[in-house]
């Protein structure tokens, strides 16, 4: 389980840092205009209706894949320690974190953290 769960957790930060380069459909204003990363929201117009819109969401994106990705890096060094409690919170904290990006498609922690929650259970039957 450890190793399994080691090679997700190392996937979902790699994932996470790269959520605004990366991206995924999003829309902005009325007219639902799609800017699907930071890069993209940057090359916007300046003048463009909806560009800080856009380019502050990306920037969040960036901003909470960094915090993700500590916290997973700290889960990692939980998991590695043998200390499943403190992996386990971390991962907690990841999944929490990222619940804004819910809607769209980040899904980078739940899995890992409901994956983590199974095999904790599957080992204390």
């Amino acid at each position: 389980m450890i190793d399994t769960m080691i090679r997700q957790v190392e996937d979902a930060i790699g994932a996470s840092e790269s959520w605004h380069e990366k991206g995924w459909p999003a829309t902005f204003g009325p007219r639902g205009l799609e800017v699907s990363s930071l890069e993209e929201a940057e090359a916007l117009p300046r003048n463009a209706v909806y560009r800080e819109e856009a380019v502050n969401y990306w920037r969040q994106a960036r901003l909470i894949g960094a915090d993700t990705a500590r916290s997973g890096r700290q889960a990692l060094e939980a998991l590695k320690a043998g200390r499943l409690d403190a992996a386990c919170d971390a991962l907690y904290l990841c999944q929490y974190l990222e619940k804004p990006f819910e809607g769209h498609r980040a899904m980078t922690w739940e899995p890992v953290f409901e994956a983590f929650r199974a095999n904790l259970l599957k080992q204390a039957s």
